[in-house]
Protein backbone atom coordinates (compact mmCIF):
# COMPACT_ATOMS: atom_id res chain seq x y z
CA UNK A 1 0.00 0.00 0.00
CA UNK A 2 1.38 3.42 -0.97
CA UNK A 3 -0.89 5.71 1.06
CA UNK A 4 -3.33 5.14 3.91
CA UNK A 5 -5.56 8.03 4.97
CA UNK A 6 -6.95 7.31 8.42
CA UNK A 7 -9.89 8.56 10.49
CA UNK A 8 -11.03 11.19 8.00
CA UNK A 9 -14.50 12.57 7.44
CA UNK A 10 -15.10 11.07 4.01
CA UNK A 11 -17.24 13.02 1.55
CA UNK A 12 -17.20 10.91 -1.59
CA UNK A 13 -18.51 13.46 -4.12
CA UNK A 14 -21.94 11.90 -4.64
CA UNK A 15 -23.75 14.21 -2.23
CA UNK A 16 -24.36 11.37 0.23
CA UNK A 17 -23.82 11.94 3.94
CA UNK A 18 -20.25 11.96 5.21
CA UNK A 19 -18.83 9.22 7.42
CA UNK A 20 -15.64 8.52 9.34
CA UNK A 21 -13.35 6.14 7.50
CA UNK A 22 -10.06 5.32 5.83
CA UNK A 23 -8.81 5.38 2.24
CA UNK A 24 -6.13 3.06 0.85
CA UNK A 25 -4.15 3.97 -2.28
CA UNK A 26 -1.85 1.76 -4.36
CA UNK A 27 -0.41 2.38 -7.83
CA UNK A 28 -2.47 5.49 -8.43
CA UNK A 29 -5.82 3.88 -7.59
CA UNK A 30 -8.09 3.78 -4.55
CA UNK A 31 -7.82 0.13 -3.56
CA UNK A 32 -10.17 0.25 -0.59
CA UNK A 33 -12.33 2.74 1.28
CA UNK A 34 -14.46 2.53 4.41
CA UNK A 35 -14.37 2.43 8.21
CA UNK A 36 -12.60 -0.94 8.41
CA UNK A 37 -9.69 -0.37 6.03
CA UNK A 38 -6.31 -0.99 7.69
CA UNK A 39 -2.77 -2.06 6.84
CA UNK A 40 0.77 -0.82 6.40
CA UNK A 41 1.58 1.98 3.98
CA UNK A 42 4.57 4.01 2.85
CA UNK A 43 2.69 7.21 3.72
CA UNK A 44 0.13 7.33 6.54
CA UNK A 45 -2.03 10.44 6.82
CA UNK A 46 -3.88 11.15 10.04
CA UNK A 47 -7.05 12.88 8.83
CA UNK A 48 -8.76 13.17 12.22
CA UNK A 49 -11.13 16.20 12.10
CA UNK A 50 -10.27 16.69 8.41
CA UNK A 51 -12.47 16.22 5.35
CA UNK A 52 -11.26 13.71 2.76
CA UNK A 53 -12.83 14.22 -0.66
CA UNK A 54 -12.12 13.86 -4.38
CA UNK A 55 -9.67 16.31 -5.90
CA UNK A 56 -11.53 19.38 -7.14
CA UNK A 57 -12.33 19.76 -10.84
CA UNK A 58 -12.13 23.29 -12.25
CA UNK A 59 -14.57 23.22 -15.13
CA UNK A 60 -13.74 26.74 -16.39
CA UNK A 61 -10.01 27.42 -16.42
CA UNK A 62 -7.66 29.56 -18.54
CA UNK A 63 -4.21 28.10 -17.87
CA UNK A 64 -3.95 27.07 -21.51
CA UNK A 65 -4.82 30.34 -23.22
CA UNK A 66 -2.84 32.37 -20.68
CA UNK A 67 0.06 30.04 -21.54
CA UNK A 68 0.78 29.18 -17.91
CA UNK A 69 0.50 25.46 -18.66
CA UNK A 70 3.78 25.99 -20.50
CA UNK A 71 5.36 28.75 -18.41
CA UNK A 72 4.35 27.29 -15.03
CA UNK A 73 3.58 23.61 -15.71
CA UNK A 74 3.54 22.74 -12.00
CA UNK A 75 0.28 24.77 -11.69
CA UNK A 76 1.03 25.39 -8.02
CA UNK A 77 -1.86 27.79 -7.42
CA UNK A 78 -4.29 25.11 -8.56
CA UNK A 79 -2.75 22.31 -6.50
CA UNK A 80 -2.61 24.41 -3.34
CA UNK A 81 -6.37 24.98 -3.71
CA UNK A 82 -6.97 21.24 -3.84
CA UNK A 83 -7.69 21.36 -7.57
CA UNK A 84 -6.38 18.27 -9.36
CA UNK A 85 -8.13 18.61 -12.75
CA UNK A 86 -8.69 21.65 -14.97
CA UNK A 87 -10.67 22.15 -18.17
CA UNK A 88 -9.35 24.64 -20.71
CA UNK A 89 -10.56 25.85 -24.07
CA UNK A 90 -12.93 28.12 -22.18
CA UNK A 91 -14.94 31.14 -23.31
CA UNK A 92 -14.49 30.63 -27.04
CA UNK A 93 -10.70 30.22 -27.22
CA UNK A 94 -8.71 26.99 -27.34
CA UNK A 95 -5.19 26.09 -28.41
CA UNK A 96 -6.40 23.42 -30.85
CA UNK A 97 -7.52 22.47 -33.45
CA UNK A 98 -5.60 24.72 -35.83
CA UNK A 99 -5.17 25.03 -39.57
CA UNK A 100 -1.91 26.90 -38.98
CA UNK A 101 -0.05 27.89 -35.83
CA UNK A 102 -0.62 31.63 -36.20
CA UNK A 103 -4.30 31.09 -35.37
CA UNK A 104 -3.32 30.01 -31.86
CA UNK A 105 -0.87 32.88 -31.48
CA UNK A 106 -3.47 35.46 -32.51
CA UNK A 107 -6.03 33.90 -30.19
CA UNK A 108 -3.87 34.37 -27.10
CA UNK A 109 -2.19 37.70 -27.92
CA UNK A 110 -4.58 39.49 -25.53
CA UNK A 111 -2.86 37.74 -22.62
CA UNK A 112 0.56 36.61 -23.88
CA UNK A 113 3.60 38.12 -25.61
CA UNK A 114 3.29 36.00 -28.75
CA UNK A 115 6.92 36.63 -29.72
CA UNK A 116 7.81 34.28 -26.87
CA UNK A 117 5.62 31.31 -27.77
CA UNK A 118 6.12 28.32 -30.04
CA UNK A 119 3.11 26.51 -31.49
CA UNK A 120 4.27 23.21 -32.96
CA UNK A 121 0.93 21.41 -33.26
CA UNK A 122 -2.25 21.59 -35.32
CA UNK A 123 -4.57 18.77 -34.27
CA UNK A 124 -5.82 18.29 -30.75
CA UNK A 125 -3.95 15.01 -30.28
CA UNK A 126 -0.69 16.79 -31.22
CA UNK A 127 -1.42 19.49 -28.64
CA UNK A 128 -1.94 16.80 -26.00
CA UNK A 129 1.38 15.18 -26.92
CA UNK A 130 3.17 18.52 -26.51
CA UNK A 131 1.58 19.03 -23.10
CA UNK A 132 2.67 15.57 -21.99
CA UNK A 133 6.27 16.59 -22.68
CA UNK A 134 5.89 19.45 -20.19
CA UNK A 135 4.88 17.13 -17.31
CA UNK A 136 2.12 19.32 -15.89
CA UNK A 137 1.08 19.23 -12.24
CA UNK A 138 -2.67 18.76 -12.74
CA UNK A 139 -4.85 16.76 -15.10
CA UNK A 140 -5.91 18.73 -18.17
CA UNK A 141 -8.70 18.41 -20.69
CA UNK A 142 -10.10 20.89 -23.16
CA UNK A 143 -13.11 22.18 -24.98
CA UNK A 144 -12.89 23.50 -28.54
CA UNK A 145 -13.14 27.28 -28.77
CA UNK A 146 -15.76 28.59 -31.20
CA UNK A 147 -13.68 31.74 -31.69
CA UNK A 148 -10.71 29.55 -32.57
CA UNK A 149 -12.79 27.69 -35.16
CA UNK A 150 -13.89 31.00 -36.67
CA UNK A 151 -10.31 32.29 -36.82
CA UNK A 152 -9.35 29.09 -38.65
CA UNK A 153 -12.06 29.47 -41.29
CA UNK A 154 -13.05 33.17 -41.42
CA UNK A 155 -9.95 34.94 -40.13
CA UNK A 156 -11.06 38.25 -38.64
CA UNK A 157 -14.23 38.60 -40.73
CA UNK A 158 -16.91 40.23 -38.58
CA UNK A 159 -19.96 38.49 -40.04
CA UNK A 160 -21.95 35.28 -39.59
CA UNK A 161 -20.44 32.24 -41.26
CA UNK A 162 -22.13 31.05 -44.44
CA UNK A 163 -23.27 27.44 -44.88
CA UNK A 164 -19.96 26.26 -46.37
CA UNK A 165 -17.90 27.94 -43.66
CA UNK A 166 -20.13 26.51 -40.95
CA UNK A 167 -19.67 23.02 -42.38
CA UNK A 168 -15.89 23.47 -42.40
CA UNK A 169 -16.01 24.54 -38.77
CA UNK A 170 -18.23 21.56 -38.00
CA UNK A 171 -15.66 19.23 -39.61
CA UNK A 172 -12.83 20.64 -37.46
CA UNK A 173 -15.04 20.41 -34.39
CA UNK A 174 -16.07 16.82 -35.04
CA UNK A 175 -12.45 15.81 -35.61
CA UNK A 176 -11.48 17.33 -32.25
CA UNK A 177 -14.38 15.58 -30.53
CA UNK A 178 -13.13 12.32 -32.01
CA UNK A 179 -9.80 13.15 -30.35
CA UNK A 180 -11.56 13.48 -26.98
CA UNK A 181 -12.39 17.18 -26.65
CA UNK A 182 -15.17 17.68 -24.10
CA UNK A 183 -17.29 19.92 -26.28
CA UNK A 184 -17.51 23.43 -27.70
CA UNK A 185 -17.13 26.73 -25.85
CA UNK A 186 -18.75 29.96 -27.01
CA UNK A 187 -17.42 33.42 -26.18
CA UNK A 188 -20.29 35.45 -27.56
CA UNK A 189 -19.23 38.78 -26.09
CA UNK A 190 -15.81 38.72 -27.78
CA UNK A 191 -14.93 39.95 -31.25
CA UNK A 192 -14.66 36.49 -32.85
CA UNK A 193 -17.83 35.15 -31.26
CA UNK A 194 -20.15 38.12 -31.42
CA UNK A 195 -20.89 38.03 -35.18
CA UNK A 196 -22.24 34.47 -35.02
CA UNK A 197 -25.99 34.13 -35.41
CA UNK A 198 -28.48 31.43 -34.48
CA UNK A 199 -28.04 29.39 -37.66
CA UNK A 200 -24.27 29.01 -37.24
CA UNK A 201 -24.46 28.33 -33.51
CA UNK A 202 -27.29 25.82 -33.79
CA UNK A 203 -25.50 23.83 -36.52
CA UNK A 204 -22.36 23.56 -34.38
CA UNK A 205 -24.46 22.75 -31.30
CA UNK A 206 -26.03 19.86 -33.24
CA UNK A 207 -22.54 18.39 -33.73
CA UNK A 208 -22.07 18.56 -29.97
CA UNK A 209 -25.47 16.99 -29.30
CA UNK A 210 -24.79 14.13 -31.73
CA UNK A 211 -21.84 13.05 -29.57
CA UNK A 212 -23.45 13.90 -26.22
CA UNK A 213 -20.72 16.42 -25.44
CA UNK A 214 -21.08 19.78 -23.70
CA UNK A 215 -21.72 23.27 -25.07
CA UNK A 216 -20.41 25.93 -22.69
CA UNK A 217 -21.45 29.55 -23.10
CA UNK A 218 -19.86 32.83 -22.10
CA UNK A 219 -23.04 34.84 -22.55
CA UNK A 220 -23.37 37.53 -25.20
CA UNK A 221 -24.21 40.01 -22.46
CA UNK A 222 -24.04 39.70 -18.67
CA UNK A 223 -25.30 43.23 -18.05
CA UNK A 224 -28.40 45.12 -19.10
CA UNK A 225 -29.13 42.68 -21.95
CA UNK A 226 -28.80 39.59 -19.77
CA UNK A 227 -32.37 38.46 -20.46
CA UNK A 228 -31.96 38.40 -24.27
CA UNK A 229 -28.63 36.59 -23.78
CA UNK A 230 -30.36 33.85 -21.78
CA UNK A 231 -33.15 33.70 -24.36
CA UNK A 232 -30.49 33.05 -27.02
CA UNK A 233 -29.15 30.11 -25.02
CA UNK A 234 -32.65 28.67 -24.70
CA UNK A 235 -33.19 28.94 -28.46
CA UNK A 236 -29.96 27.07 -29.15
CA UNK A 237 -30.84 24.38 -26.61
CA UNK A 238 -34.32 23.82 -28.05
CA UNK A 239 -33.17 23.74 -31.67
CA UNK A 240 -30.11 21.54 -31.18
CA UNK A 241 -30.82 19.31 -28.20
CA UNK A 242 -27.36 20.12 -26.85
CA UNK A 243 -26.52 20.07 -23.16
CA UNK A 244 -25.61 23.69 -22.29
CA UNK A 245 -23.49 24.99 -19.42
CA UNK A 246 -23.33 28.75 -18.79
CA UNK A 247 -19.92 29.73 -17.42
CA UNK A 248 -19.21 32.32 -14.70
CA UNK A 249 -22.94 33.03 -14.53
CA UNK A 250 -23.73 36.42 -12.99
CA UNK A 251 -25.59 39.69 -13.47
CA UNK A 252 -23.09 42.48 -14.08
CA UNK A 253 -23.83 45.99 -12.85
CA UNK A 254 -26.77 47.55 -11.09
CA UNK A 255 -28.76 47.92 -14.31
CA UNK A 256 -28.91 44.14 -14.62
CA UNK A 257 -29.50 43.28 -10.96
CA UNK A 258 -33.24 43.89 -11.19
CA UNK A 259 -33.42 41.26 -13.95
CA UNK A 260 -31.76 38.58 -11.86
CA UNK A 261 -34.85 36.85 -10.45
CA UNK A 262 -36.43 36.75 -13.92
CA UNK A 263 -33.24 35.26 -15.36
CA UNK A 264 -33.22 32.50 -12.74
CA UNK A 265 -36.86 31.79 -13.50
CA UNK A 266 -36.09 31.53 -17.22
CA UNK A 267 -33.42 28.92 -16.52
CA UNK A 268 -35.68 26.99 -14.14
CA UNK A 269 -38.50 27.06 -16.69
CA UNK A 270 -36.16 25.80 -19.38
CA UNK A 271 -35.09 22.92 -17.17
CA UNK A 272 -38.72 22.08 -16.36
CA UNK A 273 -39.35 22.05 -20.10
CA UNK A 274 -36.68 19.34 -20.40
CA UNK A 275 -33.70 21.42 -21.51
CA UNK A 276 -30.37 20.31 -20.03
CA UNK A 277 -29.13 23.62 -18.60
CA UNK A 278 -26.48 24.10 -15.92
CA UNK A 279 -24.27 26.99 -14.78
CA UNK A 280 -21.12 27.68 -12.81
CA UNK A 281 -19.90 30.71 -10.93
CA UNK A 282 -16.96 31.90 -8.82
CA UNK A 283 -17.25 33.27 -5.26
CA UNK A 284 -16.15 36.89 -5.83
CA UNK A 285 -17.89 40.22 -6.30
CA UNK A 286 -15.28 41.57 -8.71
CA UNK A 287 -14.95 40.31 -12.24
CA UNK A 288 -11.67 39.93 -14.06
CA UNK A 289 -11.98 40.58 -17.77
CA UNK A 290 -10.55 42.20 -20.86
CA UNK A 291 -11.07 45.95 -20.91
CA UNK A 292 -12.11 45.98 -24.55
CA UNK A 293 -15.05 43.70 -23.65
CA UNK A 294 -16.59 46.74 -21.92
CA UNK A 295 -16.89 48.55 -25.24
CA UNK A 296 -20.33 48.72 -26.87
CA UNK A 297 -21.10 45.60 -28.88
CA UNK A 298 -20.95 47.53 -32.16
CA UNK A 299 -17.35 48.55 -31.39
CA UNK A 300 -16.17 44.97 -30.82
CA UNK A 301 -16.78 43.63 -34.31
CA UNK A 302 -13.80 42.22 -36.16
CA UNK A 303 -10.30 41.48 -35.00
CA UNK A 304 -7.77 43.51 -33.10
CA UNK A 305 -6.73 45.75 -36.01
CA UNK A 306 -10.32 46.64 -36.91
CA UNK A 307 -11.14 47.55 -33.31
CA UNK A 308 -7.97 49.63 -32.98
CA UNK A 309 -8.73 51.48 -36.22
CA UNK A 310 -12.18 52.36 -34.90
CA UNK A 311 -10.65 53.69 -31.69
CA UNK A 312 -7.91 55.70 -33.41
CA UNK A 313 -9.93 57.17 -36.29
CA UNK A 314 -11.11 60.61 -35.01
CA UNK A 315 -14.61 60.37 -36.47
CA UNK A 316 -15.19 56.80 -35.30
CA UNK A 317 -13.61 57.58 -31.96
CA UNK A 318 -16.17 60.31 -31.27
CA UNK A 319 -18.98 57.87 -32.01
CA UNK A 320 -17.45 55.18 -29.79
CA UNK A 321 -17.01 57.70 -26.95
CA UNK A 322 -20.65 58.73 -27.25
CA UNK A 323 -21.78 55.10 -27.17
CA UNK A 324 -19.56 54.35 -24.19
CA UNK A 325 -20.96 57.40 -22.37
CA UNK A 326 -24.47 55.98 -22.69
CA UNK A 327 -23.40 52.77 -20.94
CA UNK A 328 -22.98 54.51 -17.54
CA UNK A 329 -19.89 52.50 -16.56
CA UNK A 330 -18.66 52.87 -12.98
CA UNK A 331 -15.16 54.17 -13.73
CA UNK A 332 -14.30 54.51 -10.06
CA UNK A 333 -14.75 50.74 -9.68
CA UNK A 334 -12.86 49.57 -12.79
CA UNK A 335 -9.26 48.84 -11.78
CA UNK A 336 -6.48 48.17 -14.29
CA UNK A 337 -5.08 44.73 -13.49
CA UNK A 338 -2.50 44.52 -16.27
CA UNK A 339 -1.51 46.52 -19.34
CA UNK A 340 0.82 45.21 -22.04
CA UNK A 341 2.85 48.40 -22.52
CA UNK A 342 1.73 50.88 -19.82
CA UNK A 343 2.63 48.65 -16.90
CA UNK A 344 2.78 51.58 -14.51
CA UNK A 345 -1.00 52.09 -14.63
CA UNK A 346 -1.78 48.73 -12.97
CA UNK A 347 -3.71 49.21 -9.74
CA UNK A 348 -5.25 52.52 -10.83
CA UNK A 349 -8.92 53.03 -11.60
CA UNK A 350 -9.97 54.47 -14.94
CA UNK A 351 -11.37 57.48 -13.08
CA UNK A 352 -8.01 58.11 -11.38
CA UNK A 353 -6.20 57.93 -14.72
CA UNK A 354 -8.76 60.21 -16.37
CA UNK A 355 -8.30 62.80 -13.64
CA UNK A 356 -4.51 62.51 -13.88
CA UNK A 357 -4.64 62.95 -17.66
CA UNK A 358 -7.29 65.69 -17.43
CA UNK A 359 -9.76 64.04 -19.80
CA UNK A 360 -13.22 62.46 -19.56
CA UNK A 361 -13.17 58.83 -18.37
CA UNK A 362 -14.60 57.60 -21.69
CA UNK A 363 -11.60 59.07 -23.52
CA UNK A 364 -9.25 57.66 -20.91
CA UNK A 365 -10.70 54.19 -21.48
CA UNK A 366 -10.03 54.40 -25.22
CA UNK A 367 -6.58 55.87 -24.65
CA UNK A 368 -5.65 52.97 -22.38
CA UNK A 369 -6.79 50.47 -25.02
CA UNK A 370 -5.07 52.31 -27.85
CA UNK A 371 -1.65 52.59 -26.24
CA UNK A 372 -1.70 48.93 -25.18
CA UNK A 373 -3.00 47.38 -28.43
CA UNK A 374 -6.14 46.24 -26.54
CA UNK A 375 -4.06 44.01 -24.22
CA UNK A 376 -5.50 45.31 -20.94
CA UNK A 377 -7.25 43.39 -18.18
CA UNK A 378 -9.38 44.92 -15.45
CA UNK A 379 -11.22 44.18 -12.23
CA UNK A 380 -14.76 45.51 -11.88
CA UNK A 381 -16.72 45.54 -8.63
CA UNK A 382 -20.07 44.82 -10.28
CA UNK A 383 -21.41 41.53 -8.88
CA UNK A 384 -24.15 41.42 -6.25
CA UNK A 385 -23.05 39.09 -3.42
CA UNK A 386 -26.63 38.00 -2.70
CA UNK A 387 -27.08 36.96 -6.32
CA UNK A 388 -23.86 34.95 -6.28
CA UNK A 389 -25.00 33.21 -3.10
CA UNK A 390 -28.42 32.50 -4.63
CA UNK A 391 -26.77 30.85 -7.64
CA UNK A 392 -24.85 28.42 -5.44
CA UNK A 393 -28.12 27.30 -3.81
CA UNK A 394 -29.47 26.19 -7.18
CA UNK A 395 -29.13 22.42 -7.77
CA UNK A 396 -27.86 22.99 -11.31
CA UNK A 397 -25.05 25.40 -10.26
CA UNK A 398 -21.43 24.29 -9.97
CA UNK A 399 -18.19 25.79 -8.70
CA UNK A 400 -15.43 27.05 -11.03
CA UNK A 401 -12.47 29.38 -10.60
CA UNK A 402 -12.53 31.04 -14.05
CA UNK A 403 -8.87 31.46 -13.13
CA UNK A 404 -5.38 30.47 -14.19
CA UNK A 405 -2.67 28.32 -12.65
CA UNK A 406 0.53 30.04 -11.52
CA UNK A 407 3.58 29.43 -9.41
CA UNK A 408 4.10 31.63 -6.38
CA UNK A 409 6.68 34.27 -7.39
CA UNK A 410 10.15 34.11 -5.86
CA UNK A 411 10.04 37.81 -5.05
CA UNK A 412 7.58 40.65 -4.83
CA UNK A 413 8.91 42.00 -8.14
CA UNK A 414 8.35 38.83 -10.17
CA UNK A 415 4.80 39.79 -11.15
CA UNK A 416 4.94 43.51 -10.48
CA UNK A 417 2.46 45.47 -12.61
CA UNK A 418 0.38 42.32 -13.11
CA UNK A 419 -2.48 42.09 -10.63
CA UNK A 420 -4.07 38.76 -11.46
CA UNK A 421 -7.51 37.97 -10.06
CA UNK A 422 -7.21 36.35 -6.60
CA UNK A 423 -9.48 33.51 -7.74
CA UNK A 424 -6.40 31.97 -9.36
CA UNK A 425 -4.98 31.36 -5.88
CA UNK A 426 -7.98 31.28 -3.58
CA UNK A 427 -11.33 30.46 -5.22
CA UNK A 428 -11.91 27.00 -3.78
CA UNK A 429 -10.86 28.00 -0.27
CA UNK A 430 -13.09 31.09 -0.42
CA UNK A 431 -16.01 28.97 -1.59
CA UNK A 432 -15.59 26.37 1.16
CA UNK A 433 -14.55 28.74 3.93
CA UNK A 434 -17.00 31.55 3.28
CA UNK A 435 -19.99 30.19 1.36
CA UNK A 436 -20.14 26.78 3.06
CA UNK A 437 -18.69 27.15 6.57
CA UNK A 438 -19.17 30.81 7.51
CA UNK A 439 -22.52 31.44 5.80
CA UNK A 440 -23.88 27.86 5.86
CA UNK A 441 -25.55 28.43 2.50
CA UNK A 442 -25.14 24.81 1.41
CA UNK A 443 -23.95 21.61 3.07
CA UNK A 444 -20.40 20.31 2.86
CA UNK A 445 -21.67 17.30 0.92
CA UNK A 446 -23.51 19.47 -1.60
CA UNK A 447 -20.55 21.81 -2.00
CA UNK A 448 -18.08 18.99 -2.59
CA UNK A 449 -20.39 17.46 -5.18
CA UNK A 450 -20.49 20.80 -7.05
CA UNK A 451 -16.67 20.69 -7.20
CA UNK A 452 -16.12 17.01 -8.03
CA UNK A 453 -18.59 14.38 -9.26
CA UNK A 454 -21.17 16.81 -10.66
CA UNK A 455 -18.71 18.44 -13.11
CA UNK A 456 -17.15 15.04 -13.87
CA UNK A 457 -20.55 13.67 -14.91
CA UNK A 458 -21.36 16.83 -16.84
CA UNK A 459 -18.13 16.48 -18.81
CA UNK A 460 -18.57 12.72 -19.31
CA UNK A 461 -15.07 12.29 -17.86
CA UNK A 462 -13.47 8.91 -18.37
CA UNK A 463 -12.29 6.61 -15.56
CA UNK A 464 -14.48 7.46 -12.55
CA UNK A 465 -12.90 10.79 -11.70
CA UNK A 466 -14.59 13.08 -9.21
CA UNK A 467 -15.55 10.32 -6.77
CA UNK A 468 -13.97 8.40 -3.91
CA UNK A 469 -14.65 4.72 -4.46
CA UNK A 470 -12.73 1.51 -5.00
CA UNK A 471 -10.76 1.41 -8.28
CA UNK A 472 -11.23 5.14 -8.94
CA UNK A 473 -8.12 7.22 -9.71
CA UNK A 474 -6.56 8.48 -6.48
CA UNK A 475 -7.15 12.21 -6.93
CA UNK A 476 -7.77 13.25 -3.33
CA UNK A 477 -7.93 16.51 -1.39
CA UNK A 478 -7.74 16.63 2.40
CA UNK A 479 -8.73 19.90 4.07
CA UNK A 480 -9.58 21.26 7.49
CA UNK A 481 -13.18 22.55 7.54
CA UNK A 482 -12.40 24.58 10.66
CA UNK A 483 -9.55 26.64 9.18
CA UNK A 484 -9.79 26.60 5.39
CA UNK A 485 -9.84 30.12 3.95
CA UNK A 486 -8.40 32.19 1.13
CA UNK A 487 -5.53 34.64 1.64
CA UNK A 488 -5.14 36.10 -1.86
CA UNK A 489 -6.44 39.65 -2.32
CA UNK A 490 -6.79 41.98 -5.30
CA UNK A 491 -3.80 43.95 -4.05
CA UNK A 492 -1.69 40.88 -3.19
CA UNK A 493 -3.08 38.00 -5.24
CA UNK A 494 -0.08 35.64 -5.20
CA UNK A 495 -0.86 34.05 -1.84
CA UNK A 496 -1.77 30.43 -1.24
CA UNK A 497 -4.83 29.54 0.87
CA UNK A 498 -4.57 27.83 4.24
CA UNK A 499 -6.25 24.73 5.58
CA UNK A 500 -5.49 22.29 2.73
CA UNK A 501 -2.66 20.09 4.07
CA UNK A 502 -2.78 17.20 1.60
CA UNK A 503 -3.40 16.93 -2.15
CA UNK A 504 -2.89 13.68 -4.05
CA UNK A 505 -2.79 13.48 -7.86
CA UNK A 506 -3.07 10.02 -9.43
CA UNK A 507 -1.71 8.48 -6.24
CA UNK A 508 1.22 10.93 -6.00
CA UNK A 509 1.47 13.33 -3.07
CA UNK A 510 1.58 16.85 -4.55
CA UNK A 511 0.98 18.72 -1.28
CA UNK A 512 2.34 17.21 1.94
CA UNK A 513 1.56 18.84 5.29
CA UNK A 514 0.74 22.05 3.44
CA UNK A 515 3.96 22.12 1.41
CA UNK A 516 4.32 21.51 -2.31
CA UNK A 517 6.41 18.43 -3.07
CA UNK A 518 7.30 19.36 -6.65
CA UNK A 519 5.54 16.27 -7.99
CA UNK A 520 4.01 16.80 -11.44
CA UNK A 521 1.71 13.84 -11.99
CA UNK A 522 -0.94 15.40 -14.23
CA UNK A 523 -2.31 13.47 -17.19
CA UNK A 524 -4.51 14.28 -20.16
CA UNK A 525 -8.26 14.06 -19.58
CA UNK A 526 -10.48 12.59 -22.26
CA UNK A 527 -14.21 12.60 -22.90
CA UNK A 528 -15.95 9.22 -23.01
Amino acid sequence: MDILIQNGTIIDGTGKASYIGNVAVTDGKITDIGPRVHGNATTIIDATHLIVCPGFIDITNHSDTHWTLFDYPSQESMLKQGITSIIGGSCGTSLAPLIHGSVSAKSVQKWVDISQINVNWLRLQEFFEELKRHHIGVHFGTLVGHGTLRRNILGDAARPANADETQRMAFLLDQALEEHAFGLSLGLTFSHGRPAGDEELIELAKVIASRDRLLTVHLRDEGKDLLPAIAEVLRIARASGARIHIVHFKSLGRESWEQFSRVLQLIRSGREEGLDLTVNTFPYQRTGSLLYALLPASSRDGGKEIILQAIKNPQNRRLVIENVRQMTLHYDKIVIASAKKSKQIAGKTILQLAQHWDMPPEEALLEILSMNDLAVTVFSDTINAKHMEAIYREPYAYFATDGTGYEKPDSADSFSHNLIHPRSFGASAKFLGEIVRDKSLISWENAISKMTLAPALLLRLQNNRGILKKDAPADITVFDPRTIHDVATYEEPFQFPVGIPWVIVEGNVAVRNGELTGTRAGTMLYAL
